[in-house]
Order: C-alpha cells, then structure tokens, then sequence
C-alpha cells in the first residue's frame, strides 16, 4: 500500500484508526492530502507529526498553515493565552474592558474578543462566573 497512500489511509480509517490514517498521507506529494494529513493531525493532537507535515509543505510554497497553540497556551489548564490570562487578572480585579484597554494598551473592541474567548473557554456566562473560575481552578497568579 504505500504507493496507494489514499488507499491505506482508507483502509486506516475503517479500521478506526485515524493516527495511522493521516500518517499514511503524509507521505504522499499531492498538496491536498498533505493538507488533509495536517488538519487531522491537529486535530488529534499529535503536534511533532503535524510539524513535520507543516514543513514539508511551506517546503512547497503553502501559505497560510495553522501553527497551532502556543506551548504557554496547551501548557494553561483551560488553554488561555498569555494575553487571555492578563485580561483575566485584570477581570478579577473588577476593571470593566474600556479600563482593561487602556491598563494593556489594547483597543477596547480587542478586549471585548480577549473577555469572549475567555468565557467561551472557562465554559462561562458571566464576567463573575469567570473571576470565580480563575480563583478556583486556579488560573491565574
């Protein structure tokens, strides 16, 4: 099968096994099963493989790759960025997004996206909701 890398990739998913799946077309030179590879294995997690898969096709002129998270951003226990976690502190404190802007330097319509992505994250409905998160699951200094 590995001239057939669409095949036994075929052959992977039916078996369920979709690490092993992806491999098998990572090694193939068409740019559209290179593409397919890298997004599940993103998705599965399995960066190193995913790198590889990346570079070989910057190698080939794709723009545009997503790179993934940050090692700070996976290392967060609810995955929030290094900005997210500041944005949060600042939450905490009871500061409201047009003073959290001007403490960080950050349009006030950036903020409003930073305090979204936190309350979508934390899983969330409220600024208060948050700030418990963060004290309870320990999230920030």
């Amino acid at each position: 099968m590995s001239s057939d890398r669409r095949g036994a990739s075929t052959l992977w998913d039916e078996l369920g096994c979709p690490y092993e799946s992806a491999l098998a077309l990572a090694g193939s030179n068409d740019d559209g099963d290179l593409l397919r590879a890298h997004a599940e294995l993103q998705r599965l997690g399995a960066h190193p493989a995913a790198a590889i898969v990346a570079r070989r096709l910057r190698d080939r002129g794709a723009r545009g790759l997503p790179r993934g998270p940050r090692p700070a951003t996976r290392s967060n226990p609810a995955s929030l960025t290094p900005r997210e976690v500041e944005v949060l502190q600042l939450v905490v404190q009871g500061l409201r997004n047009a003073e959290i802007a001007d403490r960080l330097f950050l349009s006030v319509k950036t903020v409003d996206h930073h305090v979204s992505a936190i309350l979508r994250k934390l899983g969330v409905r409220s600024r208060g909701e948050a700030a418990t998160a963060a004290v309870t699951r320990d999230l920030i200094a």
